[in-house]
């Protein structure tokens, strides 16, 4: 049952939570120096894309990385940008919005499964990492689609759910792991197949965007192209990028607690698909899974924790937990609370957070 009261209470702690940030950096500053803050790491990057396309800012060193990053956001940078003149404050407004609609799904699926919404939006708010859905990043965008996408698809609406799910796929390459799912979703359901055609849908932004990617450099996968130049995420083995990653967090450079989080995070990752898997959770098990194992098999750990952000499932199975053992939900806020603040402390200074 899914009740109006979840979508005050998503929103209520989304705004709330997003006050408490604009108070706390706003301190001393203008606005425009308080957005230039935000304006870190991807948050410029989906920037220079949305100012100059994939070819990067003219006069500058070219950026074999930018292809990485999905159209969705810059096309609502640019259209934002029509009304805010400020490129940073662009990332932040639609950032803000996106990640209300977000909220507001995520409490409403909770509560369709069965638990309480606000729990679920407080636990995603709380973690380490939530400092991304505030910033200019892809994540809130992202999760405004393919939550609403998810619901739709639990309740049969696939119509609706697989034109959001390739709004998704506009944003990220995680739109494939949601596509895929949503097909395990429509097959445990047993629904009709005269309906599957429309589950070609979210596919069809990925092929979109490599066919734009090879009219324009002649590669059809410039996209994981320039992953692996940008970022080094060639593919390895999953001991070797453990191997890897582990050494690094032995370390002693400023790099080592980023990696020590990574390895934290993908232990984390491994138990919420044990958990899904026990529970028979095979569509939101596909979409983690599947996001896990292309994690998991990069040269070495990166954004394994930031990509736990878009984990709905995780989120909704803390809230059904905490909906019948509160004191979960006080335990989780004590722990995650102070490491929340401290990475949103780092990210505002120009430190890597993510």
């Amino acid at each position: 049952m899914i009740t109006r009261s979840a979508a005050r209470d998503a929103l209520l702690l989304w705004l709330g939570s997003r006050t408490g940030l604009l108070v706390s950096t706003l301190l001393g500053v203008s606005f425009a120096e308080y957005a230039g803050k935000w304006r870190q790491w991807d948050a410029g990057l989906f920037i220079t894309i949305a100012q100059y396309g994939y070819d990067g800012e003219p006069g500058k060193p070219h950026d074999d990385g930018l292809p990485a990053f999905f159209p969705g956001l810059p096309v609502a940078l640019r259209a934002v940008h029509l009304v805010v003149p400020d490129w940073a404050a662009s990332g932040l407004l639609v950032s803000l919005v996106a990640g209300a609609v977000a909220m507001v799904a995520l409490a409403r699926l909770a509560e369709f499964e069965g638990a309480t919404g606000w729990m679920a939006v407080l636990a995603l708010l709380l973690f380490p990492m939530a400092v991304f859905l505030a910033a200019g990043y892809s994540e809130p965008l992202f999760l405004a689609f393919a939550i609403p996408a998810w619901l739709a698809a639990r309740l049969g609406r696939w119509p609706e759910a697989v034109l959001l799910a390739a709004g998704a796929s506009c944003v990220r390459i995680t739109g494939l792991f949601l596509a895929v799912a949503l097909v395990v979703e429509f097959v445990r359901r047993k629904e009709s197949w005269r309906r599957a055609g429309w589950l070609v849908v979210p596919f069809l932004p990925l092929v979109a965007y490599s066919f734009y990617h090879y009219r324009r450099s002649g590669d059809w996968l410039a996209w994981k192209h320039a992953q692996e130049a940008g970022w080094g995420r060639d593919f390895a083995w999953p001991w070797e990028a453990w191997r890897t990653t582990w050494q690094s967090a032995m370390g002693g450079d400023d790099f080592a607690v980023a990696f020590r989080m990574e390895i934290a995070a993908a232990v984390l990752a491994v138990g919420v698909l044990v958990w899904l898997l026990a529970l028979r959770r095979w569509g939101e098990a596909a979409y983690c899974g599947l996001q896990a194992a292309a994690l998991m098999t990069s040269a070495y750990y990166l954004s394994i924790p930031r990509s736990l952000l878009l984990w709905f499932p995780l989120w909704v199975l803390v809230a059904k937990v905490a909906t019948r053992k509160p004191w979960v939900l006080v335990l989780y806020a004590m722990v995650c609370g102070p490491l929340m603040y401290l990475n949103a402390a780092r990210f505002l200074t120009g430190a890597w957070a993510g």
